[in-house]
């Protein structure tokens, strides 16, 4: 994949905007995509609880990351 800002790291960035870890796993990065994936909704599913409401910033901090991981990716990140 080419450099930052590529059109590759765009289409990334939108994948991990529907599905958080979405834009690591087309860019081949696994470990990053299961791990982006499942945080966002672990913390998501404890924030539709009624008891644990709170949870849901902490859920999307996780899948604004992955948006911006899958945005900024250079190429040697492991």
């Amino acid at each position: 994949m080419a450099g930052q800002g590529s059109g590759g790291n765009v289409l990334a960035a939108i994948c991990s905007f529907f599905i958080p870890g979405l834009g690591q796993l087309v860019q081949g990065r696994v470990f990053k995509a299961l791990l982006f994936f499942v945080f966002s909704f672990v913390f998501y599913g404890l924030a539709a609880t009624v008891v644990l409401f709170f949870f849901w910033p902490v859920g999307a901090i996780f899948h604004l990351w992955s948006i911006i991981s899958a945005a900024t990716y250079k190429g040697s990140d492991v």
